[in-house]
């Protein structure tokens, strides 16, 4: 099987992805890439991805960037772990609906409250429109049943899960016990485990290299 190389700073949104790889199984071989000596910004990786932002993957020769799109490729990929719906499963269009979502809405919506933007006069304009109607829709969401597509995990509550606990953890996200009970949820998994444990020593050899 094909491995995928994995452009990566554990103090990014890379960490989505890395979790994403222990879920899916996938063989992957990690390439750091320090943000904080701007190793983004070198040639070398911005011929990867041109807009110098991690997390990117090759695979089979293949560059794939955004976030998002990262790990719903990576489900499709490896379907033996059931992270994703397959095309033609009526399942496959809320599973859709949810990562763009997460992409769309709760990204620019938890981004803009941190660094404190004002709302603009049209909030039609915003990818989320008000971030009250925002935070119902995505309070409802989490609450219906235990995971975005019912009972069962899927990579769209791996990728939300995670904005959510950022949000939380940033204070930008009213801390609602649903949105709470949901985190927890999703982060109990011994991937999401894995995956925290092995950036941590990744960011400890790279603080121990200067």
């Amino acid at each position: 099987m094909d491995e995928v190389v994995f452009y990566h700073w554990p103090q990014s949104r890379g960490r989505m992805v890395h979790w994403m790889l222990e879920e899916a199984g996938a063989p992957y071989r990690i390439e750091l890439t320090n943000l904080q000596k701007g190793e983004h910004k070198t040639p070398e990786f911005l011929a990867i991805n041109p807009m110098g932002k991690l997390p990117a993957i090759v695979h089979r020769g293949t560059v794939i960037t955004e976030t998002a799109a990262i790990i719903s490729y990576l489900a499709d990929e490896f379907p033996a772990a059931g992270l994703a719906p397959r095309i033609g499963d009526p399942a496959r269009g809320a599973f859709l609906r949810w990562m763009f979502f997460g992409a769309g809405c709760v990204d620019g919506a938890l981004i803009d409250r941190m660094l404190g933007r004002p709302a603009p006069e049209q909030v039609g304009a915003l990818s989320y429109g008000r971030f009250d109607v925002f935070v119902e829709t995505l309070d409802r969401a989490v609450s219906r049943t235990p995971y975005l597509l019912g009972e069962a995990f899927t990579a769209a509550d791996l990728y939300v899960g995670s904005q959510i606990g950022f949000g939380l953890m940033m204070k930008v996200l009213e801390p609602r016990p649903s949105f709470q009970a949901y985190v927890d949820r999703v982060t109990s998994r011994p991937a999401q485990r894995r995956a925290v444990e092995q950036g941590e020593a990744l960011m400890a050899r790279a603080k121990a290299a200067g």
